[in-house]
């Protein structure tokens, strides 16, 4: 069992909450039953190590089997190793240690995808982690992000993802023209989510089509460079008194429209 919160192998974990120390080692951090769960899952070949409270382990006895089953050992520690670990305040007993394993951009187009979220300059890390786990449960096929967007790996991304970032692909740190002119070679429409943008309800059919979203930074929205990208843009209906929606609100419904318009044509 680990019980030195000081040893140089905790201390190599917690420095995974940094930024610099994820480049430099290619591993992040996984905190709580259900990220160690969903990567058990879908990505245990991306699993590194598992470290967990013993009471941890007794309750949540499928993350034990899935571990065992996938020949990954998990080390005990106490509750002060775990906490010396965390980037939360009140860790729940398990955190672990994962291999990034981001999708190439020309291999998401290259599969022919029909819907796709592009994020640009996003720096909200629950922002982010919340477009990633709408993107994958309207079953969009990719998440790309730009190099100006935040560390998916940044344990409060991962944290917000709950799971979804072992679900489907995304691609990391690239140049936003490129992955426009990337998605408009393999025939989808690039659409802007934008405030000042078309009428949404009138070009709802269009989202039939190969699809991929647009969405810009929480504050600033797109600059006119990156507006200028897009086939089109379009802004989403405020009804009510509210000055707008929330980032990754808004993403949510634009992903979901297009997923409800995809099915209905299919």
């Amino acid at each position: 069992m680990l019980e030195n919160p000081r040893s140089p192998r905790v201390r190599a974990v917690a420095k995974l909450t940094k930024r610099s120390a994820r480049q430099e080692t290619g591993l992040f951090l996984l905190e709580g039953p259900q990220a160690a769960r969903e990567a058990l899952n879908y990505r245990p070949d991306t699993l590194v190590e598992v470290f967990a409270t013993p009471t941890a382990m007794e309750r949540h006895a499928d993350v034990r089997d899935a571990a065992r089953d996938a020949g990954i050992e998990v080390v005990f520690t106490t509750e002060a190793v775990l906490d010396a670990m965390a980037d939360t305040v009140t860790p729940q007993g398990i955190v672990a240690v994962a291999r990034q394993s981001p999708t190439s951009m020309r291999d998401i187009f290259a599969a022919s995808p029909r819907l796709v979220a592009i994020c640009e300059e996003v720096r909200d890390p629950g922002n982010l982690g919340t477009i990633i786990r709408a993107a994958d449960a309207a079953g969009a096929d990719a998440v790309v992000l730009t190099g100006r967007t935040v560390d998916p790996y940044n344990p409060k991304v991962v944290r917000a993802t709950t799971g979804s970032l072992f679900h489907l692909p995304v691609a990391v740190g690239v140049d936003l023209s490129t992955a426009v002119e990337k998605a408009r070679a393999a025939g989808i429409r690039v659409i802007a989510a934008d405030v000042g943008g078309g009428d949404f309800l009138a070009s709802r059919d269009l989202l039939a089509e190969p699809t991929a979203w647009l969405f810009g930074n929480e504050a600033r929205g797109l600059d006119d460079e990156a507006l200028a990208l897009a086939d089109m843009s379009l802004r989403l209906p405020i009804y009510g008194a509210a000055e707008s929606l929330n980032l990754a609100t808004a993403a949510s419904v634009c992903l979901y429209e297009t997923a409800f318009a995809q099915r209905a044509s299919a």
